[in-house]
């Protein structure tokens, strides 16, 4: 953690401990608006504070994949994908050439009749 991380985590106790000292205070005093806020502020700053501290990463029993292996492997199927879908348009296009090789056959064929 930073000089100034530090700083702001020292801050952030002193004002925890006043805001409890501070709600402690109202609500045995009655002041159950005051004490109120106290308990608000001081949930805030300890969920912030609960953000903003380094989380530990947990042990991996298992070695994680190298960015560049896992980049390969999502490269290679997004590459078959391309192939794939790059088979079916060359279908399509032979169905629609023999579809219109048909279509002038069957038209020339009724054209020299009438």
């Amino acid at each position: 953690m930073s000089r100034r991380g530090k700083i702001w985590l020292a801050v952030a106790a002193v004002f925890s401990i006043v805001n409890a000292g501070g709600a402690a205070y109202a609500l045995l005093n009655g002041e159950w608006m005051h004490g109120g806020i106290h308990v608000v502020l001081l949930a805030l700053t300890l969920y912030v504070v609960a953000r903003s501290l380094p989380r530990r990463t947990p042990m991996l029993t298992e070695e994680p994949l190298e960015p560049a292996r896992v980049g390969d492997e999502r490269l290679e199927m997004l590459q078959q994908s391309v192939d794939a879908i790059a088979l079916e348009v060359e279908r399509i296009g032979e169905a629609q050439r023999y579809s219109a090789k048909l279509a002038t056959k069957q038209d020339q064929g009724t054209g020299e009749r009438g």
